[in-house]
Formats: structure tokens, C-alpha cells, sequence
């Protein structure tokens, strides 16, 4: 069975509020991007890598390459305008049957234990995705009006997402939607259902220049640990 790794970094991260893309940011001495790459390939031995990157960034990606000594296998590919068209692009390079892993590259703390775990998962049940339940107590804002949310009930979406090969590219074929937000709606937008496993609260999205700094201080205790 071919697997595969797609690593989505193909925005801007205009929210990150700096000239750099946020992927390139460093984390622990090196560029944030290469984590998650270096995880997948060391919890997965044998998988095709696929980065996902802004066309224009490609250039400067290749050249911290060389400067980082970061001489991981992958095959680059650039990103669309949404993210729906940069995984479908990432999937343009997927050929033959198996499981592909589509991850988003803001994630640099991702475990290999999620990864192997949603993979064996996703042998069974065609689409698999981790979840965490919140911490935090959740309200639905409805106009002017807000009311709670049962927390136990409720479930925040993490990546890696790994379907089977032609499951995800059948549903890749449809046109772009707003409505979808992660690689799991696009699926359960033809029909199929998606099973979840158990995320990792470590297991953040860096979205802004203080979840960075969360990253690092969870590194430094991950590496005390052993």
C-alpha cells in the first residue's frame, strides 16, 4: 500500500502579521515548516512527501533547505488561492491506490503517534481525522443573542486528515465551497462519513506570532522529558 504526506503551507499568513510567511518562521533553531516534514518521515518510514508552498516562496524554501542541512526527500508543488485548491494541487501528485495524509504545515508539534494512529485507522474506515475536546467552556453566538454549548459534546479538528486515495480525489473533483473548511468536509460533501480518533492538545495550530512562543515552551518540555 502507497502512502502519502501532503504538508499544506501554501498561504501567506497574513494573520501572523509579518513579511514573512509564518512556515519559515523559527522554531527551535530551525524554520517551523521542517518539523512536521522531519515527524512524517521519521514515523512513517517510506512516505511520499508533498510540500505545498506560495509559488513565490519556492525559491526561498530551496535555499533554507541548503542552508539548514534539511535534506529530507519531498516533492514541492505551489498553492491556489484557498487551501481546498492547494490540497487539491498537492493531490495532483498522489498516484495509484493507498492512504494519502494531509497536514497542515502550521502544525510543527505534531506527534508520530497521531500520525501512525489515524493512518492505521484509515486502513478500516476509508477517513479518518484526530479531535480534541475543548478546555474551555463554549458558547453559540446567534445574532445578539449567545447561548452554552454542552463541551463534552463538542470536538476541535486537528490534521493530520488521511483518507483513502480515490475517496479523497473523487470528492476533490467537485468546484470549491465556502463552506469547506478542512479536507473532512469536502469528503462528507459526497456522502461519506468520517471516524475520529484522539488529538493531541499539543498538537497546536500557529496562527499567531504568541502561539509561536506557546511551540517553542512545549518543545523545550517535550525535549526535557527524555
Amino acid at each position: 500500500m502507497k502512502l502519502f504526506g501532503i504538508i499544506v503551507a501554501g498561504g501567506g499568513g497574513r494573520r501572523f502579521g509579518t513579511l514573512q510567511p509564518k512556515q519559515f518562521q523559527l522554531l527551535a533553531g530551525r524554520p517551523m515548516l521542517m518539523h512536521p516534514i522531519a515527524t512524517f518521515y521519521k514515523a512513517v518510514p517510506g512516505i511520499q512527501l508533498i510540500v505545498v508552498l506560495p509559488e513565490e516562496y519556492i525559491p526561498v524554501w530551496k535555499k533554507l533547505c541548503i542552508d539548514y542541512q534539511f535534506d529530507i526527500p519531498h516533492s514541492l508543488i505551489n498553492g491556489g488561492p484557498e487551501r481546498f485548491h492547494s490540497v487539491k494541487r498537492g493531490l495532483s501528485l498522489v498516484v495509484g491506490d493507498g492512504l494519502v495524509a494531509i497536514h497542515d504545515g502550521a502544525r510543527p508539534l505534531v506527534s508520530p503517534a497521531i500520525i501512525t494512529e489515524a493512518i492505521r485507522m484509515a486502513k478500516i474506515s476509508r477517513a479518518v481525522l484526530p479531535a480534541v475536546v475543548p478546555s474551555d467552556s463554549v458558547r453559540q453566538v446567534i445574532g445578539n443573542t449567545n447561548k452554552p454549548m454542552v463541551r463534552e459534546e463538542l470536538r476541535l479538528i486537528q490534521t493530520p486528515q488521511v483518507f483513502d486515495i480515490s475517496l479523497i480525489k473523487k470528492a476533490y473533483l467537485q468546484n470549491y465551497h465556502p463552506s469547506f473548511t478542512d479536507d473532512a468536509t469536502v469528503v462528507e460533501s459526497i456522502g461519506i462519513s468520517v471516524s475520529l480518533i484522539e488529538g493531541g492538545h499539543e498538537n497546536i495550530k500557529i496562527t499567531r506570532p504568541a502561539d509561536l512562543l506557546l511551540a517553542e515552551a512545549l518543545l523545550n518540555a517535550m525535549y526535557k522529558r527524555f
